[in-house]
């Protein structure tokens, strides 16, 4: 399954929030096997929203839209995505019995538009907040509010699956540039995809759909490395 991540907030734009939904979203996603595509941070304009949202669409399993959700004159994500699908807005039923039956909240307390979704959207109850979100066409529309996404992402992350993948690990104490011919060496070897990441010291993942593949390919390589320590981590996903 392949997924593109639209995050949306003028806020994130300007660097007044740090886009932390992203970064929590591609962890439990990789966690499940789901190839995360893009990530792309669109302004509070419906134009934007609509047509990044179309493109990805067109081109992923699903698209996950973040932030935007709400009453307020700059929350304009419904808009965006009822355009990208060709569908209007509208109260919807579901939605509005579930605040009020479920979320604890009169009628009228519900401010107007609290409870628009595209037409036809399956609703998705806000458990850790007020307003919902949706899924229409493949796109999942979650609140920005981290607490309220993540919540809301749990509720429905069994919609969610891949190809189990096998990480591995290897801390390398040379320089990157001295490392490119066993990477080439490596990936002609082994059926093996490979993540080179210079800090402190190089930090190389291999990922294979095999575990036994993956395990060959490091002790392959902790041979014709200097490692930093010797350890290496194995993650799932």
């Amino acid at each position: 399954m392949r997924v593109a991540i639209v995050t949306v907030g003028d806020e994130i734009l300007s660097g007044d929030t740090v886009n932390t939904n992203a970064a929590w979203l591609c962890e439990q996603l990789n966690d499940r096997g789901v190839d995360v595509g893009r990530i792309t941070t669109v302004p509070d304009v419906v134009a934007d929203i609509a047509r990044v949202v179309n493109e990805y669409r067109a081109e992923y399993d699903a698209v996950i839209v973040t932030g935007g959700l709400g009453p307020t004159h700059d929350d304009v994500t419904v808009d965006g995505v009822a355009a990208a699908v060709g569908r209007s807005v509208e109260p919807h039923e579901t939605a509005h019995e579930w605040l009020t039956e479920h979320g604890g909240y009169a009628a009228e307390d519900l401010v107007g538009g609290t409870t628009d979704l595209p037409a036809g959207a399956r609703m998705l109850p806000n458990e850790a907040g007020v307003a919902p979100g949706a899924v229409v066409e493949g796109i999942y529309v979650f609140p920005g509010v981290p607490t309220e996404m993540k919540s809301m992402f749990e509720a429905v992350a069994d919609e969610f699956s891949g190809e189990a993948t096998y990480t591995t690990v290897v801390d390398v104490d040379e320089p990157e540039s001295e490392l490119i011919d066993r990477f080439e060496a490596i990936r002609e070897r082994f059926d093996v995809t490979v993540g080179s990441y210079p800090g402190d010291s190089v930090r190389v993942k291999l990922t294979a759909t095999d575990e036994a593949v993956a395990d060959e390919a490091r002790h392959w390589l902790s041979e014709r490395v200097e490692l930093v320590d010797g350890a290496v981590d194995r993650e799932q996903a």
